[in-house]
């Protein structure tokens, strides 16, 4: 494929959704077609697509025929290492009302109507003439992000309005998203894997391991990042997680008890711990590095032995039993910890898993052996701020079934099931792990706020606040934006939008009629809401037409799930 000629002219969607020929306002797509309108044409290809064949095949073309510095920066804002927002959305508002030369006012109502400032930018902006040939490349626009983040307002406007002339309609949309930090693909870390191993000489575990880790887009070369000797420099490298899918059908479906590990799904934030070089690493499944947040691991580094990777589940725990994940909220994003919230929410790890030892690759191992030397090695480390997850004893799946009705005394999620002859795997895989989760809980409540989405439903009503009765008054409680059909959500928008009560902002305020069920995983006391609870992964389980607002769940109700 890398002696083939791109067409000379490709159907790509436009902000608007619209098909947009790329080839008017400025040619991007004739032999010269490259640099940032190719990227910007594989993310508005992605983003119109819910196939993921199509998806990978867009990006395996793109990581054929791309500069090696732009593969790069793809892998790198693909897989979440987005560049800090450089200009704030103010002033792109500002500068887009002055050279659109229309008031504040015009501006704010078509950002209400749109839904989202990128595209509202992309829209207002006149078009330019556009001189033919190559676009600048991703990675200069993505470094000039990181060049122009200190310096005056003046730079910074030059070198933005100078880039909106330089782009069509559709890159200027793209271009707005990465400037502004809200750059959000449905793109998973798998289908980037199986991208590059489509056109690079590595396997597909190989590559999410060597793509994972500590590295900077901006100084690693594309074939440095893929090179056995850079993964071996970086001593704190993790591997990529093994994930589980949920079970839907009896466990006893499974086979036989015995050959089943069962453990409690902690909710927590799963993490790895790393001792190599004598240097302790910390890092998150969202591949955030975060051992500086959480001072209780640092004595890891005196009692693990050298060449050793754990995985787990950071989780705040008081003697050795976990706290509901609302405790370790007050920890997420510290800086500075208090000695108030070491004493409220200490940390602990929960260990699942050994992955490396000795410097060794254990992942092919059975689990079985992999849990034997976890035993060993933790032994002597108990009352620390780590401990082995147990095991859940049982001899039939009837007998699982009574115990996983305990989960939410255990402040946990449910229970994980895992094969005992088991490899530690890459990414979500049938077959060999799986997590049988506790019936959520629910309760029925009425919309009262509305607000658009983003993405393909950024010209819809898709993103609501609920609320239940307390007394003659409704008390808002909880925000959710999935859960209902296309259609549904068609339908609501055309609600919201014939009974808005008020705007503020990009949100209306509706009347409260539609009654819904919310679904959630758990519930917490809290001082930050208005209801004085917070729920765990809200979403709307099912549009209540049969009900009226008056038969809706009320606040007492609400409040005594606390103690489920």
């Amino acid at each position: 494929m890398q002696n083939e000629e791109l067409p000379n002219s490709v159907l790509i969607p436009s902000p608007s959704g619209k098909p947009a020929r790329a080839g008017t306002n400025g040619d991007r797509m004739g032999p010269g077609f490259g640099g940032f309108a190719m990227f910007a044409a594989l993310v508005l290809q992605i983003s119109s697509s819910t196939k993921t064949n199509d998806k990978l095949a867009a990006l395996a073309e793109y990581f054929t025929l791309a500069d090696d510095k732009d593969k790069v920066w793809v892998i790198a804002i693909f897989s979440g290492r987005r560049p800090k927002r450089a200009v704030n959305s103010r002033l792109l508002s500002e500068w887009c009302t002055q050279i659109a030369n229309i008031p504040s006012w015009l501006f704010l109502e078509s950002y209400s109507t749109v839904g989202d400032l990128a595209e509202t930018i992309a829209l207002l902006l006149p078009e330019t003439e556009l001189m033919d040939g190559e676009s600048k490349s991703l990675s200069w626009y993505l470094e000039k992000f990181i060049s122009i983040e200190k310096q005056d307002e003046s730079k910074r406007k030059e070198f933005i309005i100078d880039s909106w002339q330089q782009m069509n309609n559709a890159e200027r949309f793209v271009f707005n998203k990465l400037i502004t930090g809200s750059f959000r693909i449905g793109v998973s870390q798998k289908i980037i894997v199986n991208a590059l191993s489509k056109v690079v000489d590595h396997s597909s575990s190989v590559i999410a391991h060597r793509i994972s880790g500590n590295w900077d887009p901006s100084t690693i070369n594309f074939s440095d990042l893929l090179s056995t000797e850079a993964a071996e420099a970086d001593h704190s490298k993790p591997y990529p997680f093994y994930l589980a899918y949920a079970l839907e059908d009896e466990p006893s479906k499974l086979g036989e008890p015995h050959e089943w590990q069962a453990e409690w799904k902690w909710d927590g934030i799963r993490g790895q711990i790393i001792k190599r070089n004598n240097e302790l690493f910390v890092w998150s499944r969202g591949e955030e590095l975060m051992t500086d947040k959480f001072p209780e691991y640092f004595i890891l580094k005196d009692l693990l032995p050298d060449g050793i990777v754990l995985d787990g589940e950071i989780i705040s725990a008081v003697e050795g039993k976990p706290m509901p994940f609302a405790a370790l909220q007050t920890r997420i994003g510290r800086k500075n910890i208090t000695k108030k919230q070491l004493t409220e929410a200490p940390i602990r790890f929960f260990v699942y898993d050994l992955l490396e030892f000795n410097g060794e690759d254990w992942r092919e191992k059975t689990l079985l052996e992999r849990r034997n030397k976890m035993e060993e090695i933790l032994q002597n480390i108990n009352n620390n701020p780590i401990k082995l997850s147990p095991i859940i004893n049982f001899t039939n799946w009837d007998e699982l079934a009574e115990l996983r009705k305990k989960s939410r005394e255990m402040n946990s999620e449910g229970i994980m099931l895992k094969r005992k002859n088991s490899i530690y795997k890459v990414g979500r895989k049938r077959g060999d792990w799986w997590k049988w989760k506790i019936d959520a809980l629910t309760i029925d409540c009425v919309m009262i706020y509305a607000q658009k989405g983003s993405g393909r439903r950024s010209n819809l009503y898709t993103d609501y606040t609920f609320a239940v009765k307390d007394g003659d008054k409704l008390v808002s409680f909880a925000k959710a934006y999935s859960g209902l059909t296309d259609k549904e959500f068609a339908q609501v928008d055309n609600f919201v939008k014939r009974n808005s009560i008020e705007k503020f902002g990009p949100v209306r305020t509706v009347k409260p009629e539609l009654v819904f069920e919310i679904a959630f995983e758990g519930i917490a006391a809290s001082n930050r809401h208005k209801s004085g609870v917070a729920l765990r992964f809200p979403r709307m389980s099912r549009w209540r037409k049969d009900k009226k607002v008056d038969e809706i769940n009320t606040i007492e109700d609400l409040k005594a799930m606390l103690n489920m």
